[in-house]
């Protein structure tokens, strides 16, 4: 069934083509563009106040990255939020760094808060800050493992009404629907361990939630089922992340519904922590 959803969903991303905006940091804005078109979807890249309520009358979606955060930064993002909380659209929060600074983690929760469609995309030390519980992140690296976070994530769920994804060598999709119709958070295994050493990944994830949600696909699933199989592809080509970088984006753009259902590794898995197919 989930298969099923995923490959319906990246169907559907590249008939619509949705437009989703971000305001994302200046390390990661030129991949997260070319990962977005990669994948079949449109990006702006605005950041301006004086626009953004028009972009969100009719962009898809928005997302909000704090990579290189500050005073100015916070106010467009709150004044974004609230755009597209009055327009119904969804909104994929990427709280980078969250816990290794006060600002950080007070903004990131701030954010939280405000946004009434939301999705969280974090590493497993951002979700874990994110929740209030002791983590180990290093700036904006996780030192924590995936699996640590879920309850954490467990807790974002149910505080903010979000769906989580907290991604590292397992994706772990928490969503509420999952939880209530079928009892169980979800498992991605695909990806490459390649994959941290280039700058902006979980960035470009986050981008793709973004496209995924703005054609009705708001688990999160379906963005990291995607991304994951497309660093697997592209790491079999690549000699090291300078060639991984670019080999990604080929993949995303190749990357075909057979391919796609071939390579997925997905296991679901109990709130229980009992593993069950």
């Amino acid at each position: 069934m989930h298969t099923h959803m995923i490959l319906n969903a990246l169907r559907i991303l590249r008939e619509q083509k949705p437009l989703v905006v971000n305001i994302t940091n200046y390390v990661v804005m030129n991949n997260t563009a070319n990962a977005l078109l990669a994948v079949g979807a449109s990006p702006i890249m605005a950041h301006s106040r004086q626009e953004m309520a028009e972009m969100m009358s009719f962009a898809g979606a928005l997302v909000i990255n704090i990579g290189t955060l500050d005073s100015e930064w916070i106010e467009r993002m709150t004044f974004a939020i609230e755009q597209a909380n009055l327009h119904k659209k969804i909104i994929v929060l990427d709280p980078v760094g969250c816990g290794a600074s006060l600002l950080r983690t007070a903004t990131s929760r701030r954010f939280a808060e405000l946004a009434e469609r939301l999705i969280i995309r974090g590493n497993a030390s951002e979700i874990i800050a994110l929740a209030g519980e002791s983590s180990q992140g290093k700036g904006v690296d996780a030192m924590d493992s995936s699996s640590a976070a879920i309850k954490a994530a467990m807790t974002l769920m149910k505080a903010y009404d979000a769906s989580v994804v907290v991604s590292g060598k397992t994706d772990y999709i928490i969503n509420k629907t999952f939880i209530q119709q079928e009892k169980n958070i979800l498992a991605l295994d695909n990806g490459h361990a390649m994959m941290p050493l280039v700058t902006g990944m979980g960035c470009s994830l986050s981008a793709l939630t973004g496209a995924f949600s703005a054609i009705g696909e708001t688990s999160g699933l379906a963005a990291a089922a995607v991304f994951g199989v497309a660093g697997e592809i592209a790491a079999e080509h690549a000699n090291g992340p300078g060639s991984l970088q670019l080999a990604i984006l080929d993949a995303l753009y190749n990357l075909d519904e057979a391919t796609l259902a071939e390579r997925l590794t997905l296991t679901a898995i109990d709130t229980s922590d009992r593993i069950i197919g």
